[in-house]
């Protein structure tokens, strides 16, 4: 505690001047009244250390150990004690000034100090002056303190959400690149003439997410392009037995996550069964002044799918939604007998 109490005290001038202010402030009162200044100095001079030992006492000790704590009973306690042992140092004091300077006579003293009141009064407004001044600087300092506090851990959130986002988005490209890669496989096993045509729509979507994956946004038309390449290569696994539509009413270009759907598209071919011999995909997109919509639907089978069976790619992207727009977006998966359906919608900034 003694060495708290040093390292405040290293505004040695200002706490200087503080108390040569203190110690005038005590002779002008006292001078009142009175032509008796040896008695006015001396008893302004031995009011002085009193006066500074309650202050250090009750600021550096009492107010940061017990009244910032919220101990307020041993604060009270304490404080009590303080001003018992003041006042019978004060007491001592004047009694001694009265004797040596006075000889025992009280009309030598100057008419403030006869009064004992005014003399607990003066030197108690000085420590509460100072004190108050002392408790406002503390309440500074931890308002200070909760603040850099506050950012360190807002700053620590943030980097976990981009570090969170970064993982998210790692766990979509081995889902995405064992489908196109087994699709790959077995057009190569097969000698097909349209593997070349294969390889290069699965370049143009590999080079996608090398460029685009890491940045944070990316225009919502490049996303468009991309789900449509991704649907180019479908079409050439499934040939026949695949009907897709993806409708777009874009009316605002913005700027969204990249591969924000893929997820669900890729469940829709993966997940998705053929009826009478036909896999239906129905996709629409679309802007609106301050919403995206975006759908999917796409045929199953009654007993071969649940809608907790879509993979976790869809659970992925959910975490990534509430991550970017949290409380900005409704996610939404339904079925019926034939048919499994997913709907999202992102409320946009004006």
């Amino acid at each position: 505690m003694l060495k708290s109490i040093l390292k405040e005290l290293k505004f040695t001038p200002l706490h200087l001047l503080l108390w040569i202010g203190v110690w005038l402030f005590y002779t002008y009162f006292f001078s009142y009244g009175s032509n008796n200044e040896r008695f006015v100095f001396w008893f302004s001079t031995s009011l002085l250390p009193v006066t500074i030992s309650i202050t250090y006492f009750v600021s550096y000790i009492l107010i940061p150990k017990y009244l910032i704590t919220k101990k307020y009973v041993k604060f009270g306690i304490y404080l009590f004690y303080t001003l018992i042992c003041s006042v019978y140092l004060i007491l001592i004091i004047t009694f001694i000034n009265l004797v040596f300077l006075s000889n025992f006579d009280i009309r030598e003293m100057p008419l403030l100090s006869r009064n004992v009141v005014f003399v607990l009064i003066l030197v108690y407004l000085v420590v509460s002056v100072v004190c108050f001044v002392q408790l406002l600087r503390y309440n500074h300092k931890t308002a200070n303190r909760n603040q850099e506090l506050e950012n360190k851990l807002l700053e620590g959130k943030l980097v976990l959400k981009q570090k969170e986002l970064y993982l998210l988005k790692q766990q979509i490209h081995p889902h995405f690149l064992f489908n196109t890669l087994n699709t790959l496989y077995g057009f190569a096993l097969k000698g097909s003439e349209e593997t070349p045509d294969l390889i290069l729509k699965l370049s143009n979507l590999l080079d996608y997410i090398l460029n685009q994956i890491d940045k944070p946004k990316v225009p919502l038309s490049e996303e468009v392009k991309h789900i449509e390449s991704y649907i180019g290569l479908e079409r050439v696994r499934f040939r026949d037995s695949l009907r897709v539509e993806f409708t777009k009413d874009i009316h605002k270009e913005i700027s969204i996550p990249p591969m924000l759907f893929i997820a669900f598209v890729e469940n829709a071919f993966k997940h998705g069964t053929a009826i009478d011999g036909l896999l239906v995909i129905n996709m629409s997109l679309k802007t609106t002044t301050n919403q995206l919509l975006f759908a999917i639907q796409n045929t199953i089978h009654p007993d071969k799918i649940s809608a907790e069976s879509h993979g976790i790619g869809i659970e992925n992207t959910r975490k990534r939604l509430e991550s970017i727009f949290p409380n900005q977006y409704t996610l939404t998966q339904s079925k019926n007998e034939t048919h499994y359906t997913v709907q999202l919608e992102i409320q946009l900034h004006s």
